[in-house]
């Protein structure tokens, strides 16, 4: 099953871990380039931030690609390399999962709930949200489900509105929760101590 080829890829990967901040960052070096880095909660165990690094065709390092947690904001003075700033305004995209499931949140949404439609596409692997006044539409995939090659399920899938925020969740399948709770078992054993 492709469980154990995802978590074997982490096995073997070059590991570097340490704690800072009440958080326990996890630097994975994988064998053909690719980088991960992980930040988890040093309490809760809760995943914070999981983020990609790839080397370009050239072989120069690439940008950080942040598949979970919250985007840094822009400091006052850094408008990037571009000199624009995004409105506030625009709707914001994030995931920040669970213990029991992976959530995304879209910020800045203000129309009602039944104005939404959350439904997922099977021929293309992916979740779509669009509003039937068609002032948004987004496609995204699982990237777990996909590593795992696990297939998306409809009746997993749910979504709420509050606060100008759609929340999506999907139901990790219990294949997922199971190799999480083995790498979080993995990654205790071979973290520092607690300088406490």
């Amino acid at each position: 099953m492709a469980v154990t080829g995802w978590m074997e890829s982490l096995r073997t990967a070059q590991k570097t871990a340490l704690l800072q901040d009440g958080r326990r960052k996890v630097h994975y070096l994988f064998p053909d380039g690719k980088e991960m880095a992980e930040e988890y909660d040093e309490k809760t165990s809760e995943l914070l931030v999981r983020k990609w690094r790839v080397k370009s065709a050239l072989g120069a390092m690439g940008q950080w690609q942040l598949e979970v947690g919250e985007p840094a904001p822009l400091g006052a003075g850094n408008l990037g390399p571009e000199l624009i700033k995004e409105s506030n305004a625009n709707p914001i995209f994030m995931r920040k999962d669970t213990k029991k499931s992976f959530q995304w949140r879209i910020r800045n949404l203000p129309y009602p709930k039944d104005v939404y439609s959350v439904c997922v596409d099977q021929k293309e692997r992916c979740i779509i949200v669009k509003t039937t006044n068609k002032k948004y539409y987004k496609k995204f995939s699982i990237p777990d489900l996909d590593r795992h090659q696990l297939p998306l399920d409809d009746a997993l899938l749910s979504f709420a509105h509050a606060n100008c925020t759609l929340i999506i969740s999907y139901q990790k399948p219990k294949e997922v929760v199971v190799a999480e709770s083995e790498l979080q078992k993995e990654l205790k054993k071979s973290s520092p101590a607690n300088p406490e």
